[in-house]
């Protein structure tokens, strides 16, 4: 079941020109059109649903700089300081609040897990720092009783997904975008190998550039191209409560739960590692890439064949401009959440802490996130199709991070000095990608 998310109201006339297409209206496609209308730029955003209905509103809502890869560091400290000042930017409550993020340690091997990723992002100046007993207590009331120790970083944050990308597509039009919504973009128009515009199910927009920022859906539409980008998708489950009195206001993860406190003073709870990858044809294609990733993370995946398995198979992979395309078959990617996950984490943090021993459940829902092999997004133009540009392949990391990709996204397409150095996400780390057959 879908989460609830703010209505965005689609504009009626599509445009012949523009100066800049954005594919997909998640976190990362807003943001980018909000900062290239902020530059000046004519800027057209095309969804073929609904602003945020996917993985933008069904992630945990976190904004964190805590525990990232250290290639994505940087940009988690620039989107954080882009949040702070969302609100204000867009004239709307994304729901941004700064209560800090606390990492629950049950033994001292996970102290020590925390205590090398410190030293590692020690040089980015971030404000993490070890707790333990009283001091843990005071951030989370109860912690000291049921772990040894604490990574706690004061400066990091939460949204609320059903607001924030709302919020930042109706700044991106104050500024001059223009937003469709179930206005599917069927494929690219390219001249002598630039793309020039774009072919929509409701007519072509010529163009200067395009951004896909389509979130589960860029392989797909990369794949019709001729590109082979290398992401997967993997299934998270989240529920909602009903309001709690007297629960934390620190956001906080153990081993088995991560919750967030909303807006309506419920919070949102997820299963902590233990997001499941339904086996499709893609996990064949791509076994090589992400057999690594797999193996070391063998204790947070959880291999399955289920429904999305048989609608995977069942996928047009090529059309033409004139087909409709999965796209328009599937407007938004609503799968079911896993019951017996969920009900895992609700256990485990009744049994811990006395505030959600009587927690009432409001909804649960299911997202599909899309995973590269390295977990590191792809913001980058596709070398050989000039005028084309990815931004993908968050892997459960958009939502945080969402504000600074889009901003760097933005530099790339200017062609103006980017907010942080864009090496770590060039698409031609992988191998296959560089192979493009248009």
């Amino acid at each position: 079941m879908s989460p609830p998310v703010d209505l965005v109201q689609s504009d009626t006339h599509l445009p012949e020109k523009t100066g800049v297409v954005v594919i997909g209206g998640g976190i990362i496609g807003v943001s980018t059109a909000l900062f290239l209308a902020e530059k000046g730029h004519a800027v057209v955003l095309c969804e073929k649903g609904r602003i945020g209905g996917e993985q933008s509103s069904r992630n945990w809502g976190w904004c964190r700089t805590m525990g990232r890869d250290e290639a994505e560091i940087p940009l988690a400290i620039e989107s954080l300081k882009l949040w702070r000042g969302m609100n204000e930017r867009t004239g709307r409550d994304t729901g941004f609040r700064q209560p800090g993020i606390l990492y629950l340690c049950q033994n001292e091997e996970e102290v020590a897990a925390q205590e090398a990723w410190l030293d590692q992002a020690r040089p980015y100046q971030v404000d993490s720092r070890l707790v333990r007993g009283d001091a843990m207590d005071d951030l989370m009331p109860g912690a000291s009783a049921h772990f040894v120790g604490a990574m706690h970083t004061p400066s990091d944050g939460r949204a609320e997904p059903m607001h924030a990308a709302p919020s930042i597509a109706e700044a991106a039009r104050s500024h001059g975008a223009q937003i469709f919504t179930h206005c599917a973009v069927r494929g690219i128009d390219l001249h002598n190998g630039r793309a020039v515009g774009v072919i929509t199910e409701n007519g072509r927009i010529r163009c200067d550039a395009v951004v896909l920022a389509g979130g589960a859906w860029s392989r797909l539409f990369c794949g019709n191209l001729g590109l082979d980008f290398p992401a997967l998708k993997v299934l998270g489950s989240v529920f909602r409560t009903m309001p709690l009195e007297g629960g934390p206001e620190v956001t906080a993860a153990g081993s088995v739960f991560a919750i967030r406190k909303r807006l309506d003073g419920g919070y949102s709870v997820a299963r902590r590692n233990a997001n499941v990858a339904e086996i499709g044809p893609d996990h064949f294609r791509l076994l090589s890439d992400f057999l690594p990733r797999l193996i070391n993370n063998r204790k947070e995946i959880r291999l399955r064949v289920g429904l999305r398995s048989w609608e995977e198979l069942r996928t047009k992979r090529r059309w033409s401009m004139d087909d409709a395309t999965p796209m328009e078959a599937v407007r938004v990617l609503d799968p079911k959440p896993v019951a017996r996950t969920l009900a895992e984490a609700q256990t485990t943090l009744s049994r811990m802490f006395p505030a959600f021993a009587n927690m009432q459940i409001a909804q649960s829902w299911g997202g599909l996130m899309d995973v590269t092999p390295d977990a590191v997004p792809v913001i980058d133009q596709v070398d050989r199709v000039p005028g084309f540009f990815i931004a993908s392949g968050f892997s459960g990391h958009g939502f945080g991070i969402g504000p600074g990709a889009g901003r760097l996204m933005a530099d790339l397409v200017s062609g103006d000095r980017p907010i942080v150095d864009p090496a770590p996400y060039r698409l031609s780390r992988f191998a296959r990608s560089r192979d493009l057959r248009v």
